[in-house]
């Protein structure tokens, strides 16, 4: 029997409209943004096979494009596209929000952005004089092993933003966050240039795999 006609209380798409999103297990939520495939399988038993194939959603949502079976490119394209709107949303929602003056207040952003980029990025978060986010830049990329970092562009960047205070981030694609001795020595170059144009470094966060470190709690800065 296909998809169409199963009770309505148990297809993904009037589930989701009755009872809420919240309510659709991962395999349906698949089933609702992928589709049925051509017609080659019902939606929801393509989603299963995805699980189980990539081991859990967060493997599914890291495939990547040069190894697309059996995601294939079109399906790859509207998981990446739903994963990049929820950054955005997640990125207008903090604007929006309170003050970042507390570590914690900045970890679930960075982690939901950084933690499954498979190359580092160092990034920076603009913050008004309340403390409040103006914009979240993406500033440099690397390789594997790390990433090239440039105080006067980082400086020029925000100057631009016209912000009176920055928190500085980067993830370790190795999954660990302990901050290295480079990370430390960059860390003090753009705190010292920053301060040179009266603009305050509050935090450096390093994102790995489920952690996220301060260099403000350790007292590094």
């Amino acid at each position: 029997m296909g998809i169409r006609e199963w009770p309505a209380s148990e297809r993904p798409q009037d589930k989701l409209l009755a009872m809420g999103v919240h309510c659709l297990s991962d395999a349906e939520l698949l089933a609702v943004l992928l589709g049925g495939g051509g017609g080659r399988s019902a939606a929801l038993d393509q989603g299963r096979e995805l699980l189980q194939q990539y081991r859990s959603l967060r493997e599914l949502l890291q495939a990547g494009r040069a190894d697309p079976a059996p995601l294939g490119l079109r399906r790859y394209g509207v998981l990446q596209a739903a994963l990049e709107l929820s950054r955005r949303h997640y990125s207008e929602a903090m604007k929006a929000g309170p003050a970042l003056e507390a570590p914690q207040a900045a970890r679930q952003f960075l982690i939901a952005q950084l933690r499954d980029r498979p190359y580092e990025v160092f990034c920076c978060l603009h913050l008004d004089n309340r403390h409040r986010l103006i914009a979240f830049d993406e500033l440099f990329r690397g390789t594997i092993d790390g990433a090239s970092v440039h105080p006067r562009e980082v400086v020029k960047q925000a100057l631009a933003r016209n912000a009176a205070a920055v928190i500085l981030a980067h993830n370790h694609p190795s999954g660990i966050a302990e901050p290295s001795h480079a990370d430390e020595l960059i860390t003090a170059r753009l705190r010292d240039a920053l301060a040179l144009v009266d603009i305050r470094v509050l935090d450096h966060l390093v994102v790995g795999d489920t952690r996220c470190e301060s260099f403000a709690e350790r007292g590094l800065l």
